[in-house]
C-alpha cells in the first residue's frame, strides 16, 4: 500500500511539474503570437517589438551580456521586400479572404487593376488588360505557404487554393501595395549564465523569433509553432538554469532574419561574441510545438555519440515516443555554426497539427505535446555532457 501510495505522489509531482512547465510556455507563446506582434515581421514594427520583449525577459533572468555596454542585442541590416498597405483580391466578383483564399508570394511587386485571365497551364493563369498581357500570374495550389523575400520581381504572383475555384477563373482585380526596405535593421538578441567550474566551456541554446510578419494591413501569420515553440523552450530553460546553476556556461541566442534565409545566424557565426571553439555543443529549437511521433535530430549522422547519447537518455526515462536520425541540412541556424566546425543538433518535433508558413499556426491549436518531456531530455543530455553529478 505504502509502495503505491509513494507512486501515486511520484507522478502526481512530475505530471504538476510538466503541467507548469507547459502552462508557462503557453503565456509565453500567447505574447508572441499576440496581434501586439505583427507576425514578428517587417511590417508594424513586430520583429522591433519582439526583440524588447526578449531583450526585457533577458534582463528579468539576469543574464550576462557579451557586451560591456550592458546590451544584448547585436545589430545587423538587410533589405525586405514587404507589404504594409492595401491588400485586396476580388475574383469573379468574390471577395477573397488574405491567407485563407490566397497569398502574394513574397517577392512580388505591387499592382492595381482589373484584368481578365487566360490559362497558361492546368494550374497557371496569365492577365491581359484587353490591350497587352501584364505582369500577372495567379497559380492554384494546394496549400498556401508563406515566406520572405529580401528582393522584388518584375511581376506579381497570387496563389490561390486550388480547390476553391473548381470551375476556374476569369477575372480578377487587385491592389496590392508593396515597399522595399533596403536597409532594414534587425538584432539578435545574446546572453549567458556563466558556469561555475568551467565558465569558458559553453552550452547553446538557439531558437529564432522572427516569423513572416503581415501581408496588408491586416492580415498576420501568427507563428506559434514556428518558432514561438523554440523562444518559449529557450526561455524555458534559461529560467531553469539561472536557478540551477550549471558547470558550463549556458549561452542563449535568439536570432533574428531566419525566415529570410538564416541572416542572424549567419551574421552571429561571422561576428561571434565569444571564440566559437569554446562550444562544446549547439542545439538550436525549432517546431517543438507537437512531439506526438517524438523529434527528429538534424546532425544525428555527423555527430553520432551525442545522439547516442541522446537516445539512452530518452530509453532510460521513457520522455518520448522516437528520437528520429536526420542529417546534414540547411533548414535552420544550426547550419551556419556547423559550418564554422560547431558540433550542433537542430531538434524538431513530429506529428499533431500540420499548420506552417500560414495563418492557421496559432496557439490556441497548438498542442505542446511533449513540450515538457523535450525540456527534461534537453537538461540531462547538458547535465551528461558538462559533466554534472
Amino acid at each position: 500500500m505504502k509502495i503505491i501510495f509513494s507512486s501515486l505522489l511520484l507522478f502526481t509531482f512530475l505530471f504538476s511539474n510538466a503541467q507548469k512547465d507547459t502552462a508557462a510556455a503557453r503565456i509565453v507563446i500567447n505574447k508572441l503570437t499576440s496581434k501586439e506582434f505583427a507576425g514578428r515581421g517587417y511590417v508594424n514594427k513586430g520583429i522591433e517589438t519582439a526583440a524588447t520583449y526578449l531583450n526585457n525577459v533577458y534582463k528579468d533572468h539576469s543574464i550576462k551580456p557579451f557586451k560591456k555596454k550592458h546590451s544584448f542585442s547585436q545589430y545587423f541590416t538587410s533589405p525586405i521586400n514587404t507589404f504594409p498597405g492595401k491588400m485586396s483580391v476580388i475574383a469573379d466578383g468574390r471577395e477573397l479572404t488574405p491567407g485563407v483564399h490566397y497569398i502574394v508570394s513574397p517577392e512580388s511587386k505591387g499592382i492595381m487593376g482589373g484584368f481578365m485571365l487566360f490559362e497558361g497551364d492546368s494550374v497557371t493563369y496569365k492577365a491581359t488588360d484587353l490591350r497587352r498581357e501584364v505582369p500577372l500570374t495567379v497559380k492554384k495550389v494546394k496549400k498556401l505557404t508563406w515566406s520572405v523575400a529580401r528582393d522584388v520581381a518584375d511581376y506579381t504572383l497570387i496563389e490561390v487554393l486550388k480547390d476553391s475555384f473548381p470551375k476556374g477563373i476569369k477575372n480578377i482585380d487587385v491592389i496590392i501595395e508593396n515597399k522595399l526596405e533596403p536597409v532594414y535593421k534587425m538584432q539578435n538578441i545574446c546572453g549567458y549564465i556563466k558556469g561555475k567550474t568551467k565558465p569558458d566551456s559553453f552550452i547553446v541554446f538557439t531558437a529564432h523569433y522572427d516569423h513572416l510578419g503581415m501581408m496588408g494591413n491586416k492580415t498576420y501569420f501568427p507563428g506559434a509553432n514556428d518558432n514561438a515553440s523554440g523562444v518559449s523552450m529557450l526561455l524555458s530553460l534559461m529560467d531553469y538554469y539561472s536557478a540551477n546553476k550549471p558547470n558550463y556556461s549556458v549561452a542563449f541566442i535568439c536570432f533574428a532574419g531566419e525566415e529570410a534565409g538564416l541572416l542572424g545566424s549567419k551574421f552571429y557565426t561571422e561576428n561571434p561574441m565569444f571564440p566559437l571553439n569554446k562550444i562544446k555543443f549547439l542545439i538550436n529549437m525549432d517546431l517543438l510545438g507537437t512531439g506526438d511521433e517524438g523529434i527528429t535530430v538534424v546532425n544525428a549522422t555527423e555527430f553520432k555519440p551525442e545522439f547516442e547519447l541522446l537516445k539512452s537518455i530518452n530509453e532510460k526515462n521513457n520522455y518520448l515516443k522516437l528520437i528520429k536520425p536526420r542529417g546534414k541540412a540547411a533548414n535552420s541556424d544550426h547550419y551556419w555554426f556547423t559550418e564554422k566546425g560547431v558540433p550542433a543538433f537542430f531538434i524538431y518535433t513530429m506529428g499533431g497539427i500540420t499548420a506552417y508558413h500560414d495563418v492557421f499556426d496559432v496557439s490556441k491549436t497548438l498542442p505542446l505535446t511533449e513540450f515538457s518531456d523535450v525540456r527534461k531530455l534537453l537538461i540531462e543530455f547538458v547535465r551528461i555532457k558538462s559533466g554534472s553529478k
